[in-house]
């Protein structure tokens, strides 16, 4: 089966998270997509942040992170999910898929289109500005809890 590398963020602020109701598969989730050449997973996380939601961020050091002077580090991965995904035009194909916990940098208004979950809000769901409830996967709400437990 082929595979793509992949990058998502959780980004944490006030103890809520970003999330959006991702028209191309039908569910809610965070930031993220392709890998891009010669691009780390963490600034690929970076990059989708921005170029999604127009927040700049920094990735949430994990307990495992080193600081070596050399070789040079890239931040770990909270973890590594691999997800099925059943695309009507590139056909069935794997995302291994590289989650980071961020914050961002500087304050932005609220994007268009991005909805602020807190804990109670993974669980029961968010109305969006058409009326539609919000309502994220499983994956979702675990890892969208422990990123805002463990983030700012």
């Amino acid at each position: 089966m082929k595979r793509h590398f992949t990058a998502s963020a959780y980004v944490v602020k006030d103890r809520k998270i970003l999330l959006h109701h991702h028209e191309k598969v039908g569910l809610v989730l965070p930031p993220g997509g392709h890998v891009e050449p010669n691009e780390t997973p963490a600034e690929s996380a970076i990059r989708e942040v921005e170029e999604e939601t127009g927040f700049k961020v920094k990735i949430i050091k994990s307990g495992s992170d080193s600081d070596y002077i050399a070789p040079r580090t890239t931040p770990n991965p909270r973890l590594i999910q691999i997800e099925d995904i059943d695309d009507p035009i590139e056909g069935p194909h794997q995302h291994i898929d590289f989650i980071f916990y961020c914050s961002p940098t500087e304050p932005n208004p609220q994007p268009d289109g991005w909805y602020w979950f807190s804990i109670k809000d993974l669980k029961a769901g968010i109305v969006d500005n058409r009326g539609n409830l919000l309502l994220p996967p499983e994956d979702v709400v675990e890892l969208g809890t422990e990123a805002i437990r463990t983030g700012c």
